[in-house]
């Protein structure tokens, strides 16, 4: 569904991402885990049309989609949500979601039902101006955003980092949920998550892939991630 084959990526002279190559089949979530640094944000933002590559290719459901912009992306069922926690402060919970809801053209009633199938208790905060949300309930906003119009592929950043335990526990289970719906990369340091929810994992070090994770057994026995972290 997603495979990027060898991308190099640069904020002018400096490089960030060397000659990496991954895929991502469709019903998978791929971690990528990796020190600050590392180039996981680069990444994603590259994915959604952010940053251009230098070379490389990204082939999104067999298109090639390194030279689209996010306006062109968007319509494709790409999605992405930064590690900012970045709402509508001044709009209501409803309002962010209407938002999204007009610029997908999807109704708000079933934009609602969307939201709130992953997470009911954000009825209770429908209007509350989101600048008010806890940053847990920020994050668990913009996931339930994302999830407006007809998403098939999610680019998540961080979505514990900064988290209480018990909204981190909240987060997994939202997507968890997502399984069911969309494929993501997510970049996650939690490894706690990763062991939950991963299908892949990637590791990188220094823009380059270090290690790949596929067997459950090994995703599961995290200890040998935490040296990169």
């Amino acid at each position: 569904m997603l495979e990027i084959k060898n991308l190099d990526v640069a904020y002018g002279h400096a490089k960030v991402l060397h000659d990496l190559s991954f895929r991502i089949e469709k019903g998978e979530m791929g971690f990528f885990i990796g020190r600050n640094g590392a180039g996981k944000t680069t990444l994603l933002k590259t994915i959604m049309g952010l940053l251009k590559p230098q070379q490389g290719s990204i082939h999104y459901q067999g298109t090639e989609i390194a030279a689209k912009s996010p306006e062109e992306l968007y319509p494709l069922g790409l999605r992405y949500v930064g590690q900012e926690k970045k709402v509508f402060g001044n709009l209501t919970v409803r309002e962010n979601i209407e938002v999204a809801a007009f610029g997908s053209q999807e109704p708000m009633d079933r934009a609602l039902d969307k939201v709130m199938a992953i997470y009911p208790k954000l009825k209770n905060f429908l209007h509350i101006k989101a600048g008010q949300l806890s940053g847990g309930q920020r994050q668990i906003l913009l996931v339930g955003r994302a999830l407006v119009g007809d998403p098939k592929f999610l680019l998540i950043d961080e979505p514990t980092q900064g988290l209480a335990a018990v909204v981190i526990e909240d987060i997994g289970v939202i997507l968890k949920k997502l399984k069911e719906q969309v494929s993501a990369v997510i970049v996650e340091q939690n490894l706690a998550m990763v062991k939950y929810l991963a299908d892949r994992v990637y590791i990188l070090k220094e823009g380059k892939l270090a290690k790949e994770i596929r067997e459950k057994t090994e995703i599961a026995d995290t200890q040998g991630m935490e040296e990169y972290l």
